[in-house]
This record gives structure tokens, sequence and C-alpha cells, in this order.
């Protein structure tokens, strides 16, 4: 199933890559159910002039919309960065089942680098994490995007 993983995060840079051309941080999103895209997102925090809208919860919005339930149980998100703690906490809500993605975020990732928030067995839901697929392409866009904004006046 690699080939397919490739795939789909493939797509999520894809976004990333979307994203950057409208000036928000390079971080993009896919829901997959049953092999297909149900859900797209794209950081979109800086023109919604919203803190909550990260790929993953952009993704999650249209996914559950898509299949008309709030609960994506069966579903697998692409993210070309690893989760914070609200997008962690958004996907265990909705009961995704696996998050694979590309880059560490040894600022705010909740899936280990900063805080392992699946790990936690209290928490009733428990989704499989896989980091590191295109962990190259995905961190590259984002230092790319920083040394830009570093560079300019």
């Amino acid at each position: 199933m690699i080939d397919e993983d490739l795939k789909f995060m493939k797509l999520a840079l894809d976004l990333a890559k979307k994203a950057e051309s409208k000036n928000e941080v390079p971080v993009g999103a896919v829901i997959v159910k049953d092999g297909e895209v149900i859900g797209r997102g794209m950081n979109r925090s800086i023109s919604d002039h919203d803190p909550t809208s990260h790929a993953e919860i952009n993704a999650i919005r249209e996914a559950a919309k898509a299949i008309g339930n709030y609960r994506l149980k069966d579903c697998l998100i692409y993210v070309t960065l690893e989760p914070c703690a609200m997008c962690v906490g958004a996907i265990q809500h909705a009961r995704i089942s696996k998050i694979f993605y590309g880059a560490s975020d040894p600022k705010t990732g909740a899936c280990g680098s900063v805080v392992n928030l699946i790990r936690i067995e209290e928490i009733n839901h428990h989704t499989e994490v896989y980091g590191g697929l295109l962990e190259r392409e995905c961190g590259q866009v984002l230092k790319d995007f920083f040394l830009a904004k570093r560079k300019k006046p």
C-alpha cells in the first residue's frame, strides 16, 4: 500500500504548495476513505482570520460534509506536517483511524515530537501514526517558505 500512501501524500503536498502561493504556512492534508479522497484542506489561518483554520481541520470539515457524518471512522489522513495538539484532538474526536505525516514539527508536534497525545491511555480513541512519508519534500517546502519570509524586509 506504500504506492497509494505516496500518491495521497503527494496530493497533500500539492495543497501545501497552493497554501504557500496564498502566503499561508504551507501545510496540506487529505482524508481518504476506501481509497477515495473525501476531504482536502490547506492552511488558511491568515486569510480566514481564524487560528483553527489548519489544513487538518479544513480537511476534516470537508470530509464530514462529504459523508454526512462527523465520525470519520475507517478514514486516513495524510498531512505534510506533524499535527499540533488542536489537530490531533480533532482527528481523535473524528475517529480517524490513521495519521500519515511528512515532516516532524519540533515546535508544536503532538504525535511525538513535543508531546504524544496519541499515546495517552485515558483518551478513549487511539489513532495509528506513521511519520516521515515524503519527509524531505514536505520539510523543504516549509524551510523554503520561512527562509523567504526571513529575507523579506
